[in-house]
């Protein structure tokens, strides 16, 4: 079994300490967290061995697990690699793109795997539909949240927004062509609400809307493609697709029937796919450890992290950039 150990104890910390000593492919030696009151408190409750430091956590441990502040993951994933140590580290992979890249050059300097936790692509909704998005032109995707203070740390964009937009990049094709954004900032420093608009090289043109002072809860994307229309609910974990195929010449007369202007008939069915009930983030853990034992690509890379996190940060600069010039003009 591969030791892994847990740097950060706090909410989602918490979930992947149970997760850890539940999985039958690591065996969890422990945990560190710089908050010495609530480390003491989660070792009480739970009994979980505590390091002394997180540099002791690396030396002893294959597989250092980061659910720590967005802003430390640079620091503690680096001298996990430096020590020769495997990686698991939540979204996003690092605050800054350059960062991401001196990870993932240093990953593979070191022989070692990597992982980022978008979560969502473990989602069982998303993996029930994911071989049936093919060649999407248009995509809308939604996630909105009740205000909650863990997160504001950084902008909505890298705190919500890049779930989807790391999704739905895993399976556009082509490279990011053009992007619109704006934002707007409610209650924090940085961005509450943003809206982004991405065109691809494909031709496909994503939209995404972030929030987190809304009044409900909401995760979901739907993609647009030729004879094809297809939903994922990442909240519910539910999934629909609708597809379009040309109509029989006497269809059943309970048959779903569109006919266009020049006449021709198309028939509606649906071909909802079963949904397998997961756990997301221990399917997600227990990925990284087949990459590892089978020397595979890891389902999440560093390098799709870094991809993600590459345009969250460019829909984060234009929002800057526009903030500051109606600054100008306003005052």
């Amino acid at each position: 079994m591969l030791k892994i150990g847990v740097l950060g104890a706090g909410h989602l910390g918490k979930i992947h300490l149970r997760l850890a000593q539940q999985s039958e492919r690591y065996h969890l030696a422990g945990f560190f967290d710089l908050d010495q009151e609530n480390a003491h408190q989660v070792k009480k409750d739970f009994g979980y061995h505590l390091f002394d430091s997180a540099e002791e956590l690396i030396r002893s441990v294959d597989v250092v697990d980061i659910v720590t502040p967005t802003l430390s993951h640079f620091k503690i994933a680096q001298m996990a690699l430096k020590a020769g140590k495997h990686i698991f580290v939540e979204k996003p992979i690092t605050y800054t793109y350059q960062e991401a890249e001196t990870l993932m050059k240093l990953a593979k300097e070191m022989g070692v795997k990597g992982q980022v936790g978008h979560v969502e692509r473990f989602n069982p909704a998303f993996q029930a539909v994911e071989s049936r998005i093919e060649n999407p032109m248009f995509v809308e995707a939604h996630r909105l949240a009740e205000f909650n203070p863990r997160g504001t740390d950084v902008p909505v964009v890298l705190d919500l927004m890049i779930h989807d937009i790391e999704a739905v990049m895993s399976v556009v094709k082509g490279q990011v062509k053009t992007i619109h954004a704006s934002g707007v900032s409610i209650l924090s420093k940085t961005p509450d609400i943003c809206n982004a608009r991405v065109e691809f090289e494909s031709g496909c043109v994503a939209n995404f809307t972030a929030s987190r002072i809304s009044l409900k809860n909401m995760r979901k994307q739907r993609y647009f493609q030729r004879d094809a229309y297809i939903s994922i609910d990442f909240l519910e974990k539910k999934c629909e697709v609708v597809k379009m195929k040309d109509a029989p010449a006497q269809p059943d007369e309970f048959a779903m029937i569109l006919q266009n202007a020049e006449g021709k008939r198309k028939q509606i069915y649906f071909d909802n796919p079963k949904i397998k009930d997961n756990n997301a983030i221990l399917e997600e853990l227990e990925s990284l450890a087949d990459a590892i034992e089978q020397d595979s690509t890891p389902k999440v890379t560093l390098q799709q992290g870094a991809n993600a996190l590459k345009v969250a940060n460019q829909i984060m600069d234009i929002i800057n950039s526009e903030y500051e010039r109606l600054k100008k003009i306003n005052f």
